[in-house]
């Protein structure tokens, strides 16, 4: 009798101890630290902005060619953090900074940037587009000894998803190596169009079951290697025929369609676990009535997505200086009208603090709730305590 009173008594006591200890949770963590910040702290998060951003001086012009980098940002080569933002940073804390080619030279300049971005208010992660073949700010620069790759539609047509896990796993040691966080790859459209002059060989192949292990291998890769992937474009950029860089584009593609194609890929990369889906900018007028862009579109986001789809983690935008996006709508009625459709970070808006300033007036004017900021603070809270 006295040792079930012991051994009842140990139970008592361990159970005790796992109620204390979800305290510090990583759930409780997280609710935590959302508690201590400021309005100006939380909307900070949601913003993911090139280094050019944060510095007011400089005045360029969009939207920006296929490679995400206009003309004239390119000549201007910023690759080191000056006072101007600074100072800029201290009002306006970032939750992300994504470096394009033009802001990277070499090994040791690269350190040092991304040494001094980590200083930024914000804490941002480094992000990078670097998928591989075409796009690839770092492969493409003969400065930087690192394996390159054709493309990934030519690792698609091997048919092994070995080797996108390869592509991803050698892509992910280097930018890991480099200091990066996010790498906004893979591509996960189904590049069913041959007129598509923007997906093409970005894509692992025109057929959704060949693309969708390839996309899953490549993830896990990355995740090997300690980076975090992102798979874009949703609800699927491969079967448009124009560029979202310059000017709207459209999928004529009904959801059923969409379903059975684009949705393959997109489904895999959910269930494997994936922290971020980018939108796309296209529209799907066939899915929504209307040709607003996905990136705006509460349907495609919440009941899609989020609703049909079953995600629940981020929600990114494509780069919000994009023709689809600066030809229809002001900076800050893009940012505020992309998170009231259920986007969790602005990326690269063409006016930082013009965005930045219109979501905090929104929110103070009671326009979007200080709770569904809150939504969106929490998800990349917990990405940053799960990286």
């Amino acid at each position: 009798m006295l040792a079930a009173i012991l051994i009842s008594g140990t139970m008592l006591t361990s159970c005790s101890s796992d109620d204390n200890s979800e305290g510090t949770s990583p759930e409780n963590e997280v609710e935590a630290e959302l508690q201590k910040m400021s309005l100006r702290e939380k909307v900070g998060q949601m913003f993911y902005v090139r280094p050019e951003c944060l510095d007011t001086t400089i005045h360029f012009n969009l939207p920006s060619g296929i490679d995400g980098s206009a003309d004239d940002i390119t000549k201007i080569k910023l690759q080191a953090v000056n006072e101007t933002m600074k100072g800029v940073n201290e009002k306006y804390p970032v939750g992300g900074i994504i470096l394009y080619a033009h802001n990277i030279d070499h090994e040791n300049q690269l350190k040092t940037f991304i040494s001094q971005i980590r200083a930024l208010k914000g804490s941002p992660l480094l992000c990078i587009d670097e998928e591989g073949g075409r796009v690839a700010r770092i492969g493409r620069n003969p400065n930087f000894d690192v394996q390159t790759f054709e493309s990934m539609d030519s690792i698609g047509k091997t048919g092994d998803p070995k080797n996108a896990y390869y592509c991803g796993n050698t892509i992910g040691t280097y930018l890991k190596k480099y200091g990066f966080d996010i790498d906004f790859a893979p591509v996960a459209d189904v590049n069913t169009n041959p007129e598509n002059i923007v997906i093409g060989k970005r894509a692992f192949s025109s057929d959704p079951a060949v693309a969708a292990p390839m996309v899953t291998s490549y993830l896990q890769g990355l995740k090997d290697a300690g980076i975090t992937g992102c798979i874009k474009h949703f609800p699927g950029h491969g079967d448009t025929k124009a560029d979202t860089h310059y000017g709207y584009a459209q999928s004529l593609k009904t959801w059923q369609e969409m379903a059975s194609c684009e949705m393959v890929t997109f489904k895999a990369g959910i269930q494997w676990g994936c922290q971020l889906i980018m939108t796309a900018h296209i529209g799907a007028p066939n899915v929504t009535g209307s040709e607003i862009p996905a990136t705006m579109s509460s349907l495609i986001l919440q009941d899609k997505l989020r609703g049909e789809l079953g995600y629940q983690n981020i929600i990114i935008t494509d780069a919000m200086e994009m023709g689809a996006i600066t030809q229809q709508y002001t900076c800050a009625e893009a940012a505020v009208g992309c998170i009231q459709a259920g986007v969790d970070i602005v990326l690269g808006p063409q006016n930082f603090v013009q965005a930045f300033d219109a979501v905090i007036s929104a929110v103070e004017r009671g326009v979007i709730p200080e709770s569904r900021i809150n939504q969106s603070v929490r998800r990349i809270l917990r990405m940053k305590k799960n990286r």
